[in-house]
């Protein structure tokens, strides 16, 4: 049986090292599940959450020049169906309109700038660049600048 990548195929747990899993394909063909993409939360220990002989859901992520097959289990868990999931008991947070993102003030539009303005502007930032950096360069040297 021929691999596909991006298809999902379901598996059997064959064997476990500190780095992944290798996982047999049912119909033929294996891969390994890398640490990495066990779970969506922190692996540490790989036993935590595959066993041998534990029948998975893999997704091939990509398969090298030498053939070998890189397998992927939270990202055939993303794929799945949304209606296989539980209702949720407790309703969604309110999602606010806009993410909270710091943004520079913007006094005026650039497209409405003169270069002479724009340049000012350059150099302001600029100058306040170079200050910053020279405070910190005198801090590291020991140095106080008055």
């Amino acid at each position: 049986m021929q691999l596909e990548i991006g298809k999902i195929y379901t598996g059997k747990v064959k064997g476990i090292t500190q780095y992944g899993a290798f996982v047999d394909i049912d119909g033929g063909g294996n891969g390994m599940v890398h640490i990495s993409e066990i779970s969506n939360t922190f692996v540490n220990e790989i036993r935590d959450h595959l066993t041998e002989g534990q029948d998975v859901r893999v997704k091939v992520i990509g398969i090298n020049e030498a053939g070998k097959v890189s397998l992927s289990i939270k990202k055939a868990v993303e794929n799945e169906a949304p209606q296989d999931k539980a209702p949720r008991s407790t309703p969604p947070r309110e999602r606010r309109s806009r993410p909270n993102v710091w943004e520079p003030k913007k006094t005026v539009p650039q497209s409405e700038m003169t270069f002479e303005d724009m340049m000012s502007h350059f150099k302001q930032s600029s100058e306040e660049r170079i200050g910053d950096l020279k405070r910190s360069t005198d801090r590291k040297n020991g140095t106080r600048r008055k």
